[in-house]
């Protein structure tokens, strides 16, 4: 194997950092400074030119006509008169409780106008979803009577009602009516549709392809939905051949929709999935598979292993692919995989790779090396193979036997040298960045510098872009700077991680060891000079109030017809721009935080490596929100605690939703298990308090900060340690304490074997001071006003 080290090797002694003398910190402070400066004045300009380019925006923006802005008007009135209708129609979108409906009811009853059309939609909606079809009716049409800034919607939700109560001549006639009624609505691309399935539920299969027929060019026809029923319409109107091959593209070319549910259906009852290609077939059902439903998968992968028709080995893959669904459901028995023959092939590899799974779920270590051994006599190329030496890998991890998994890391890094994410020849795997990376690590944690080095080395240049580069960089600097004595060097690398990763874990470690190195005039190496921070794309807080889809949008948070504000949002022109943003804005404003927060976070991933000033500060507000601020900074104070950190557990736990129930029974903002909640309940004064408690934010926020106090005080006050075992649990932390031997708290951090824990601790140490930077930015901007 590649990557060996002695078992013998000595470990780490606990180090003394070096006392700096006065000069040398203030030689450090201007060399910080000075950096600090010049990174200002690029972003400085970085936004001006943002500036410049929003002001042209505006100048180039379509005027609205006299009709948009009419429209725009009308519905900016409805968005006022009902915006105290939101938490009731929220309410009732979420829970549909009588309580929720009699509140809306009430609502409508009381008002006129836009404010009632509102409540009456959100109504509508609601009774459509439990399928109460009469009040349903009802409601929208009373939506309809008394305003018409929603009443496309209040159309578009009845033609629904009216299509799935089978209330055709009826649906027949708002559709029939609504696009010349509603030009301008989201709903016009989808009445074809809409159409074709009412004309199908009439027995008209020649109108139903009539009302597709004018669309086969656009993008609609390219949907699921438009092609299943371009399917049913082309059967029932008696060319079954050609309506299979339609059946076959929706199955196959849409494999986790509802349609291709739909359509496997048809294709079995008709026989015609037998005349599938086996290879199409497999391609779905490992569609399936990829997204994660392997109860789907299985029954997939079953049913074409009982094709008779299917070759032996085909069927045997198959037949291992569903034993691989069993063994992710947790359901898999090693009797089945015995059954199963023991082929050259890659199902082969596979089967062994499940057999060496169920040997380590059982800790057997010997069946496990045997196993492993075998595969790499047998499969060396194959996929499975960096499976099973990447799982042993973490066997020994976790055993605290560094040495082995070293060895197993090593070996999958040797054989697949390339991650297949990135342009490659030969043999891959997705682990190859990781296992490369935990090699490195494990020998700087027995001592063995020189070959930790080699490998950081590698890392940086092996696997550029990955997300162990800012990790390899940092340690890189730290055997530069404390096992090499090169100072200059060590700047070097530590400059590239503050340079390149800003709001990463390990740039304000960095900082802090440029400020300890002092004056140092950083070495130049072409490898670190050409990393470049991620780019960062024109991003725009700018959105056109006025804009008659973007006004729509808030107005359909106020009924609680939340699945529609992004359509809406998208239909606006420029929307590209700012509609993230935009959308995210529409659900903060109704609490809907950590939704917000999510739908940033997807939006722009980048976040984390993009300096402060380099992105409009309310795309920072939400995400890192300040919900219940007052309450946080009070307990935080009474319990001695920094309000941004408790932000930052807060936003990492819950992401501020104060409803949150976690699949491990924990509550609330803070995620708080009931016996926690309880016990701190009981220190503060507080007699039986039950569960549902935990879920109110200003309790939560109290018991949590003193349970979090409390976990700091039993882990000396370090924070690391204290966020690691609210994450992991006491035992755990104190388990790998037990390993000892950190010269600092970071190769603590960075040894964490759970990487979920790892990347906890290091979020959450990170967003404290993206949190500080944040607020500083925005006191400037108001001192500056």
């Amino acid at each position: 194997m590649l990557l060996t080290t002695g078992a013998g090797a000595q470990s780490h002694k606990t180090a003394a950092h070096k006392k700096t003398s006065t000069t040398h910190k203030s030689s450090a402070t201007k060399a910080s400074s000075t950096r600090k400066a010049g990174a200002a004045s690029k972003r400085g300009g970085h936004a001006a030119r943002s500036t410049s380019r929003a002001a042209a925006r505006r100048r180039s923006r379509k005027p609205l006509n006299a009709a948009q802005r009419a429209r725009s008007e009308k519905l900016q009135q409805a968005f006022v008169a009902s915006s105290q209708l939101r938490p009731m129609s929220q309410q009732l979108a979420t829970m549909r409780s009588p309580a929720a409906y009699a509140g809306v009811s009430a609502y409508a009853h009381s008002h006129t106008g836009e404010a009632a059309a509102a409540a009456y939609l959100a109504l509508g909606h609601a009774y459509l979803l439990d399928r109460k079809f009469p009040e349903a009716v009802a409601a929208l049409r009373s939506a309809n009577e008394v305003g018409k800034a929603l009443d496309d919607y209040a159309d578009y939700l009845t033609a629904q009602v009216y299509l799935q109560s089978n209330q055709l001549a009826n649906a027949e006639d708002v559709l029939n009516k609504f696009i010349q009624k509603h030009p301008d609505s989201i709903f016009v691309a989808s009445v074809p549709v809409l159409e074709a399935n009412l004309f199908l539920q009439e027995g008209d299969p020649q109108a139903a392809l009539r009302a597709l027929a004018p669309h086969r060019s656009e993008s609609i026809a390219n949907k699921a939905d438009f092609q299943l029923a371009d399917a049913k319409a082309t059967l029932m109107a008696g060319r079954s051949a050609e309506a299979q091959q339609i059946f076959r593209r929706v199955y196959l070319n849409f494999p986790l929709s509802n349609e291709a549910a739909q359509a496997r259906t048809q294709l079995v009852s008709s026989g015609t999935i037998n005349s599938l290609p086996a290879e199409e077939r497999r391609h779905h059902a490992d569609s399936l598979y990829d997204a994660k439903r392997y109860s789907d998968a299985e029954e997939e992968y079953r049913s074409l292993a009982n094709d008779p028709s299917i070759s032996a080995d085909t069927r045997n893959t198959l037949l291992v692919a569903a034993a691989a669904c069993e063994w992710k459901l947790k359901s898999l028995r090693k009797g089945e995989l015995d059954l199963l023959p023991d082929t050259a092939t890659e199902s082969g590899a596979r089967r062994l790779y499940l057999l060496m799974e169920l040997a380590r779920d059982k800790d057997d270590g010997d069946t496990q090396r045997s196993i492993v051994q075998q595969m790499e006599s047998r499969f060396p190329e194959s996929p499975w193979l960096a499976e099973a030496l990447y799982s042993s890998g973490n066997m020994y991890l976790l055993r605290k036997d560094f040495p082995t998994a070293i060895q197993y890391y090593g070996e999958l890094a040797k054989r697949f040298p390339r991650s297949c994410e990135s342009p490659h020849s030969g043999p891959c795997s997705n682990y190859s960045p990781s296992s490369h990376w935990r090699a490195a690590w494990l020998n700087y944690r027995l001592g063995q510098y020189a070959e930790a080095a080699r490998l950081f080395d590698e890392q940086i240049q092996f696997y550029r872009g990955g997300k162990e580069i800012p990790a390899a960089l940092y340690w890189r600097g730290r055997v530069y700077d404390q096992e090499e004595h090169k100072p200059a060097m060590a700047a070097a690398y530590y400059q590239a991680v503050s340079r390149v990763y800003r709001h990463y874990y390990y740039a304000a470690l960095a900082d802090q060891r440029l400020t300890a190195l002092g004056s140092v005039s950083p070495a130049s190496f072409s490898t670190l000079n050409s990393l470049e921070p991620e780019s960062i794309p024109e991003l725009s807080d700018d959105v056109p109030e006025d804009d008659p889809h973007v006004v729509k949008a808030r107005l359909l948070a106020n009924a609680g017809l939340n699945e529609y504000i992004a359509p809406e949002i998208r239909a606006a022109d420029g929307s590209r721009e700012w509609g993230a943003f935009a959308e995210a804005e529409i659900y903060s404003s109704y609490g809907e935080t950590a939704k917000a927060v999510r739908l940033l976070k997807r939006a722009i991933p980048f976040y984390t490596s993009a300096p402060v000033d380099s992105m409009p500060l309310a795309y920072w507000h939400i995400l890192f929100p300040q919900p219940y601020w007052g309450e946080i900074k009070e307990s935080s104070e009474r319990n001695g605690l920094d309000p941004y950190m408790v932000a930052s557990l807060i936003r990492q736990e819950s992401e501020f939703n104060p409803l949150a129930v976690s699949n491990k029974n924990a509550y609330g903002l803070m995620q708080l298990l009931p016996s926690v909640g309880k016990s701190m309940a009981k220190q503060e004064g507080i007699h039986g308090l039950r569960t549902d408690q935990l879920l109110d934010p200003i309790m939560n926020i109290r018991l949590g900060t003193r349970y979090l106090r409390q976990t700091l005080d039993k882990f000396g006050g370090h924070p690391e340690y204290a966020f690691a075992a609210y994450n992991a649990g006491d035992n755990r932390v104190t388990d790998w304490q037990s390993i000892g031997n950190y010269r600092d708290m970071d190769e603590f951090v960075e040894s964490i074997p759970f990487t979920e824990t790892r990347d906890y601790v290091q979020a959450i140490i990170r967003n404290q001071e993206i949190y500080r930077e944040v607020d500083k930015a925005s006191s400037q901007r108001a001192a500056n006003q």
